[in-house]
Order: C-alpha cells, then structure tokens, then sequence
C-alpha cells in the first residue's frame, strides 16, 4: 500500500466509488455529531479526540482510490450528504468538507500521490484537523481559549486526528484490500506482472 499505481486520472469508476465511500461517512457524520454532543459533559475538550472521524471520508477514499483530488471530492460530498440529512452545524458543513479535503489533499500532493503508507495518511489527518481548526478560529468558535486551553483543545483534535483519520482509516482501507473488493479500482502493475514469472 505504499505506492500507487497506474494513470493518475480519475476515471469514471474512481469518481463513483469515491461518492459512494463518501455517502457512507455522510451518513455516518450525521450520526456523530449527537455522539460528539456526548462527550462534553466529560470537559477539558474530551469531544476532540474524537473529532477525527470527520477528515476520515477524505484519508480513507485515498488510502482506496490513490488518485489526486480524491480526498477534497470525499470530503465535499461526505459533508454534503451529512448537511442534507440535516447536520447540526447546516451549510457550513459544506466549507469545512471543502477545506479538510483540502488539508489532507495537501500531504497526498506532497508526497506526488505516490504513498499511501501509514505516515501519509496520518499526515493527512493533521492536515485535515489543522483547516478544521482555522475555520473553527473564523466562526469564533474557538477565540477566546486561555493558552493551556488552546493546547488541550489544539493537542486532542490533532491526537484524535491521527487516530481515527490517520490510523483507523489506513486500517480500514487495508481490511478492505485483504477482501480483494478493491483490486479492480487498480490496473495491474508491472511489478505484479514480474511476480507471475
């Protein structure tokens, strides 16, 4: 899983399955926000650790597909999905998918696309939680934190982040590749042609 295969371009069928990942976790985000609502009667933002599970559409549709732009267009229609089943947070649901996709989409680009490996995708994850974090700063939801509440708020999201989004995702992905449902989205590659020899 660290290296990706075949022609970069979204193709029709990497399109589909990337909106149908991404209708899952829109489905599943819209279930997560009352689960996150749980988690704050146990204060010093323990709601954070958990917050990951929202940058997961983007990491785990790349750790499948390995394509670029794969995470953004996960993200986007993930949040899409979770706004119109009627999503506490409404439309801006919309730009914080759009961003996230687009903080995680920035580690696969570094990378050239080329990795999938655990480091990327928790990478990813970072990235993800770090555009979450500067929206949430924009819509004031976090501007008024002393110092050592930033960091327990900051310091949570990001271990959240790395957890759920980096390594559950990378997991889940690999879980899903042993089952073989995965190998059509992939051409065969030369080094698997080398390997029948």
């Amino acid at each position: 899983m660290s290296t990706a295969v075949g022609s970069n371009r979204l193709k029709l069928t990497d399109i589909l399955v990337t909106i149908v990942i991404a209708v899952v976790f829109g489905v599943i985000y819209k279930i997560w926000g009352p689960t996150y609502d749980l988690m704050k009667p146990f204060g010093v933002h323990a709601e954070q650790m958990i917050y990951g599970m929202w940058f997961m559409a983007g990491t785990f549709a790349f750790v499948i597909i390995r394509k670029p732009g794969v995470a953004i267009l996960a993200e986007v229609a993930a949040s899409t999905v979770s706004a119109f089943l009627g999503s506490e947070w409404g439309m801006s649901t919309l730009v914080y998918g759009l961003l996230q996709g687009l903080g995680a989409e920035i580690f696969f680009a570094a990378f050239l696309y080329r990795k999938s490996n655990l480091l990327v995708t928790c990478l990813a994850a970072i990235g993800a939680a770090a555009a979450s974090l500067v929206l949430d700063y924009q819509y004031g939801y976090i501007d008024s934190l002393s110092a050592w509440n930033y960091t327990l708020f900051i310091g949570f999201r990001f271990i959240g982040s790395i957890l759920i989004a980096g390594v559950f995702a990378y997991y889940l992905a690999k879980a899903l590749e042993l089952t073989g449902v995965t190998r059509s989205l992939r051409p065969v590659s030369k080094q698997d042609y080398e390997a029948l020899d």
